[in-house]
């Protein structure tokens, strides 16, 4: 089974769709491949890079283009175990990010230093989710804010 890697066209279509000069947050679920898998041409290919080496790489190569964006990753952990949900979509890492509009995070897509990152995540992730939230003050109480 392919898992999902990059955003759809429609998907991206439904993101512009929603406010983009409101913040956002974006939880990241991320589930590596055994090793990584870059194109033939590509000077990595040859390597016996780790999936979890690859996205270090993209971290590294995308970390500029995230600092000029204005996004701050706020938390991050190593998931241990699904209580709910498919067993089956376990995951290497989670985290979350907060950008201060959803604009923010296109323009650091579009950054040409970012779109030459993209290549390291690529090989890297076997399976990942990103999902677009609207950050909202966290009440008391389960589910309250």
């Amino acid at each position: 089974m392919t898992g999902f890697i990059e955003p759809t066209r429609e998907a991206m279509a439904a993101f512009r769709d929603l406010p983009a000069d409101q913040p956002i947050a974006m939880i990241n679920l991320v589930r590596f491949r055994e090793k990584a898998a870059y194109p033939v041409d590509h000077p990595d290919h040859a390597s016996a890079l780790t999936g979890a080496e690859a996205y270090a790489a993209y971290g590294r190569a995308a970390a500029a283009a995230f600092a000029r964006s204005g996004g701050n990753q706020v938390w991050l952990g190593r998931p241990e175990l699904t209580l709910i949900g498919p067993a089956d979509e376990a995951w290497d890492l989670a985290f979350i990010v907060h950008y201060q509009t959803a604009e923010a995070f296109i323009t650091m897509v579009r950054d040409p230093e970012y779109q030459l990152a993209v290549v390291h995540r690529q090989a890297a992730v076997a399976d990942s989710r990103l999902i677009r939230c609207q950050p909202r003050v966290a009440g008391s109480g389960f589910g309250e804010g």
